[in-house]
């Protein structure tokens, strides 16, 4: 890999070790006024993960100070969401770091994808006339995805190689690039370089605190999203961290919104931070669950809940109802109902309680 290619994957081995050979002190990329613009970029990195995308800059092996700052954000960023140790930020930023890597690796030649995934122990056969990937990596790096297309025994399998696209090795690497940068965060970081950090991370935290509630307020509009069971809260959470959901889990979530009144559009922004995230197809799946075919489809039973694994944390209601729209039922009911024994309570107007 050239220097640009290095600033655009700062992740990958030769990139560490260029940095390294920099010979740059943590201290000077802390406070050092000559890495402002690192710092900067580095803030924004993050951010921008909060919100789903990290653009990649477009450089030319001339950028000499460009790529410098690109390298040496990457471990700026990275400090910043160790001192943060969010889980929520930590994934939301692996991912996205993976997700521009992704929109690269589909238009790189055959030479830099084989390069590229020796880096992450991935024996590929890649050529112009088609890749190959050695079985025991596709089911490492395809396990987390859960569409019916990357199952194992749906692929061709020939000497304990499967055949795949271009686009799909892509696909692949991406899962490899999350992995390896989720795996490394958060970071061991000294208490006074975390204090040091404190105006880059007052902003992060703001845009973070921000994107965590988003979901409670607008975007449910009158749906009371404290009042969910504990499964579909998780299954939120884990949706809008950017974990792929199993099938079982989206077809539950989906049909337990439409139950309680979310619309179409209301749905899909929830699942707009899934790795695999199609609109057209999402769209396609939640409108059908809706009812577009002629037949609406119900939330399943706590019972099926069990038998698929998607129960988790049930809680002392959990106890006493058989499925998910009827916890939220009784919540809502018992919420009400204080609600107006509060209001009952409360003086009536008289000329003494009058303002």
């Amino acid at each position: 890999m050239d220097n640009k290619d290095l600033a655009l994957y700062p992740y990958t081995t030769g990139a560490s070790r260029y940095v390294a050979s920099l010979d740059f002190s943590l201290d000077s990329l802390i406070s050092s006024r000559a890495m402002d613009s690192a710092r900067a970029r580095g803030k924004e990195r993050v951010l921008q993960s909060i919100e789903g995308e990290i653009p990649k800059p477009v450089l030319s092996n001339s950028d000499d100070r460009k790529i410098l700052i690109e390298l040496l954000s990457y471990p700026f960023s990275r400090i910043l969401v160790s001192c943060i140790d969010d889980p929520f930020l930590t994934r939301r930023y692996s991912l996205a770091e993976a997700v521009a890597s992704y929109r690269s690796l589909k238009s790189m030649d055959a030479t830099f994808l084989r390069e590229f995934s020796l880096d992450f122990s991935i024996h590929a056969e890649v050529k112009e006339s088609g890749v190959r990937i050695h079985f025991t990596d596709y089911i490492r790096l395809a396990s987390s995805l859960k569409a019916m297309e990357w199952k194992l025994v749906n692929r061709k399998l020939d000497h304990g190689y499967v055949t795949v696209s271009r686009e799909e090795l892509a696909r692949l690497l991406q899962e490899g690039v999350r992995h390896r940068i989720e795996g490394t965060l958060p970071m061991q970081v000294p208490e006074d370089v975390c204090i040091s950090c404190q105006p880059y991370i007052a902003d992060i935290m703001i845009a973070l605190n921000e994107r965590k509630s988003r979901f409670e307020s607008s975007e449910f509009r009158t749906v009371e999203a404290g009042l969910f069971p504990p499964c579909i809260t998780r299954a939120i959470s884990q949706s809008q961290a950017g974990v792929n959901l199993a099938h079982s889990m989206r077809f539950a979530m989906t049909s337990f919104m439409l139950g309680i009144g979310m619309s179409v559009d209301d749905i899909l922004n929830l699942f707009t931070s899934s790795p695999d995230f199609d609109m057209e197809k999402a769209r396609y799946q939640v409108e059908h669950i809706a009812g577009s075919s002629g037949t609406s489809y119900k939330p399943p039973s706590c019972a099926t809940m069990q038998t698929y694994g998607n129960c988790y944390a049930p809680d002392e209601m959990c106890k006493h109802i058989s499925h998910p729209l009827n916890y939220y039922r009784r919540r809502m009911w018992f919420r009400n109902r204080d609600a107006a024994n509060e209001k009952e309570e409360q003086p009536s107007p008289t000329a003494e309680n009058v303002p």
